[in-house]
């Protein structure tokens, strides 16, 4: 009996414990199931019993290979001299898996097989988990984002490509006839990219087509800030609604993703910057608080409590050693950058600090403030080594250009450039109000200004030349899409009209040019004919001198000839002279030998005795008047050859002079010709003129006609590419809608795929829980069995058997059930969930995108 009533204690604590356990499952079915318990996977537990079994012999405390050890948990945490080894929460980047799990050089444990599944597993479980030391610890898990960090060279510009936005949708989050005001305005250092702030977005231009590439969401807010990161491929947007809410955004320039956000203010940022590595973001607002935040982790590392106003300026240095901070009441700081501890105060300006601006050397800081003025503050001793009057009533944006010169904007409603050393460059044409923003475009030959009223305009740096204009908030797609259809008749025409025009100029140039290829050909053969005449000029002008050259021995040949000749003259002369005196010599001789001869004949006669003196005589005299005679004759033969000498020069002479008179009738003919030909040369010469004055005229003319249809020329050229522009502008607008009308439709597909999902789980957890509620009558039903088993007990000792083994198949099957039920449950919640998310992520791109 003893026996038996135990057994019945036992039994009806049995049907007890049944009971209690539906009575739960019951009482607790319509709650959301629990999470199902993950077992904790720790150091102590699980990790270091595998390190000890394979690592402890290379890297325990007395033998740390690599620095590393791993028989402690804070040293295995705090890795080896390669750096951290266990990244918790991020398997992929422990390199203590990549190692032990051969995805690496060096394999690790050296010279073994890789480490079995099993403990692979656990070692990548308990990094996911959190790295937990034991069962008490609580995990840390670092915030996760993709920040990459581009190369960047030392003067900040990547060494890759540039970065660029590609693909982004380019419709408005918001739209409105009138924009705000330029809040913020930021160019990229290396690329010709501008972002302008518009209401809940920003719009991204490229500085050298003013074409837009794309506008990124911010419906937190006003932007107030945009920085581009010193090496161009992140943009920090920072803003957000005041006396409400504020933060910074950092986004991916070529994607447009978010790839990170930090800060909740209370209200909206006003001043932020990121440093150059990218991993801090500093930020500040009317909190009068500096905050300094991990952009890896979203964790608030420093904050600044000096300002005693509203922060209105920070700015990290470019090469991240500084950071310098303004504010509202004049407060002007320098801290360290990655300590956030005070460097310098800066103490000079007179009014509420706007902006500040590094120089790329990041030795100088310059300031704008509502004084007025703009100063130059060196980073030694804090020194104030520049400043000047930059605007009347005050300055709110002051940025260095890469090249050193300083843009400005101020209460005057103007835009300046100035010099690094504060000289004046250029002023730009006034805004109708306050200009609030001033930038360089990248590569210095542009600068871009924005006033209160929403104009944004771009000059030419070099002669404030107004470029283009931008706008904050661009149309619609749709919108866009009809002014741009519309345009391309407009254009069309307008292409149609100057190519009219310059066809009616291109044929008056091309007469023109006609007539003076005519006038051309003449000029062209009347120098042909001027230089013949100047050869037949030339050619006279030789034989002149030829005849110069012969009259001149001619001359003086004559003339030994006329001397020759006029020697013998004289010589016959004389010998005609000694003939006639020797003829009258002869004579006289003849007569005194006649005399003789008579008187020595009378002699003769008279006295023999006077005979032979008087013969002798009459011999003598006989033989002089001979020889006188000969003489005589002898006188006449030489004069008679002197005559035929003299006769002979006469007869060259006479030649001589008729050779003479010739060569001069023939240089008097050259002479002639040579004057003929220079007259005529002369006036060839003139007409020649003439031809030129004609060519001159026509070449003005054509040259006049040019220059009117240059304009022509630019004007057809300038509508053709406006056409072009404009009908790329429909395919691109076109295009840039149909993405987002297929981006809506994904959205719209997903969410009803979600909500199919969501009912097709409600069913099964609906047939899960109609046999759960079965169950559960069963059970009941088997409860009331049981106790009118215990009741019978002692008639029914065999039967207890076979009920509690019914009694454990149901418990069995209860819990089952139970199981399936909560499964089903959690599935029914999660898919909830999912359309929960996609109706909001749905609602988001709707409010994000849909004009309003």
């Amino acid at each position: 009996m003893a026996r038996l009533s135990l057994l019945v204690q036992s039994l009806g604590s049995v049907a007890l414990f049944g009971g209690a356990l539906v009575a739960s499952a019951c009482a607790q079915a319509p709650a959301k199931p629990a999470e199902p318990t993950v077992a904790k996977i720790t150091y102590e537990d699980h990790i270091r019993p595998i390190f000890r079994d394979h690592c402890f012999a290379c890297h325990a405390q007395d033998r740390a290979k690599g620095g590393l050890v791993l028989d402690s948990y804070a040293k295995t945490m705090e890795g080896g001299s390669s750096g951290e080894v266990v990244i918790a929460g991020d398997t992929g980047s422990s390199r203590l898996f990549a190692l032990t799990s051969h995805s690496e050089e060096p394999k690790m444990p050296p010279m073994q097989d890789k480490l079995a599944v099993a403990k692979l597993d656990l070692l990548s479980k308990w990094i996911d988990q959190g790295a937990l030391e034991n069962s008490g610890s609580k995990a840390n898990i670092k915030k996760k984002n993709n920040l990459a960090l581009a190369s960047v060279s030392a003067s900040g510009k990547p060494e890759g490509p540039i970065a660029m936005p590609e693909g982004l949708l380019k419709q408005p989050v918001l739209f409105t006839q009138r924009p705000g005001a330029i809040t913020a305005l930021a160019t990229s250092p290396w690329a010709p990219l501008a972002a302008v702030a518009g209401q809940k977005q920003v719009s991204l231009y490229n500085t050298d087509t003013a074409e837009l590439l794309g506008v990124l969401p911010f419906p937190e807010g006003i932007p107030n800030v945009l920085q581009f990161s010193r090496n161009g491929s992140v943009l920090l947007v920072g803003g957000g609604r005041g006396g409400h809410s504020g933060l910074v955004v950092l986004f991916d320039v070529k994607t447009g993703k978010r790839i990170a956000k930090v800060g909740e203010e209370l209200d909206a940022v006003l001043a932020a910057d990121i440093n150059n590595t990218h991993s801090l973001v500093a930020l500040g607002g009317p909190s009068k608080i500096v905050r300094v935040y991990s952009t890896e982790t979203g964790q608030l590392l420093h904050e600044v409590k000096k300002h005693t106003d509203w922060v209105q300026a920070v700015r990290f240095s470019p090469d991240g050693v500084l950071l310098a901070t303004g504010d509202r009441s004049g407060g002007l700081f320098v801290w360290e950058g990655e300590t956030a501890r005070e460097y310098l105060g800066l103490r000079g300006h007179t009014g509420a600090i706007n902006s500040v601006s590094w120089r790329p050397d990041s030795n100088l800081l310059a300031s704008g403030s509502e004084d007025g003025t703009v100063r130059l503050w060196e980073m030694n001793d804090g020194n104030s080594i520049k400043n000047w009057p930059a605007h009347a009533g005050g300055v709110f944006s002051v940025n260095y250009a890469q090249d050193g010169r300083i843009a400005t904007a101020g209460r005057d409603k103007s835009v300046k450039l100035w010099g690094g050393d504060g000289a004046a460059i250029k002023t730009y044409p006034n805004f109708p109000e306050l200009a609030l923003q001033a930038v360089m475009a990248y590569d210095g030959k542009r600068v871009l200004g924005g006033d209160w009223l929403g104009n944004l305009k771009a000059w030419d740096a070099t002669e404030a030349k107004e470029l283009y204009v931008l706008a904050p908030n661009p149309l619609p797609l749709d919108q866009a899409l009809a002014a741009a259809q519309a345009a391309v008749p407009v254009k069309q025409a307008a292409l149609t009209q100057a190519q009219a025009e310059l066809a009616a100029a291109t044929k008056l140039v091309a007469d023109k040019d006609a007539a003076l290829k005519i006038a051309a050909d003449k000029h062209t053969a009347h120098v042909a004919a001027i230089a013949k005449l100047e050869q037949d000029r030339l050619a006279a002008a030789k034989l002149v001198e030829t005849s110069a050259a012969t009259i001149d021995p001619q001359t003086k040949k004559l003339a030994d000839a006329q001397a020759a000749a006029k020697l013998s003259t004289d010589e016959r002369a004389a010998a005609d002279k000694v003939a006639v005196e020797k003829t009258a010599a002869v004579k006289t001789a003849a007569d005194l030998a006649a005399a003789d001869k008579a008187a020595a004949e009378k002699a003769t006669t008279d006295k023999a005795a006077e005979a032979p003196a008087l013969t002798e005589k009459a011999t003598a005299s006989a033989a002089a008047a001979a020889k006188v005679e000969a003489e005589r004759v002898q006188a006449v033969a030489a004069a008679t050859m002197k005559a035929e000498a003299a006769t002979k020069m006469a007869a060259a002479v006479a030649a001589e002079t008729a050779a003479l008179e010739a060569a001069k009738q023939q240089a008097a003919a050259a002479k002639k010709q040579v004057e003929t030909a220079t007259a005529a040369h002369k006036a060839a010469i003139d007409q020649l003129a003439g031809f030129k004055a004609e060519i001159d005229k026509l070449t003005k003319e054509k040259a006049d006609l040019e220059t009117a249809a240059a304009p022509k020329k630019v004007a057809v050229e300038a509508a053709q590419q406006a056409v072009t522009a404009a009908t790329a502008a429909v395919a691109k607008t076109q295009a840039d809608r149909e993405a987002f009308e297929s981006m809506n439709a994904k959205l719209a597909a997903a969410a009803q795929q979600a909500q199919q999902q969501v009912a097709a789980k409600s069913t099964v957890a609906t047939q899960a829980e109609s046999e759960r509620n079965a169950l559960s009558t069963q059970a009941a039903e088997k409860a009331a069995a049981t106790k009118a088993v215990a009741d019978k007990l002692a008639a029914l000792q065999a039967e207890l058997a076979k009920v509690q083994a019914d009694q454990k198949a149901i418990d069995d099957a209860l819990a089952a059930k139970a199981k399936a039920a909560a499964d089903a449950q959690a599935a029914l919640a999660e898919a909830q969930e999912q359309v929960e998310r996609a109706e909001a992520e749905k609602k988001s791109f709707a409010e994000a995108y849909s004009p309003k």
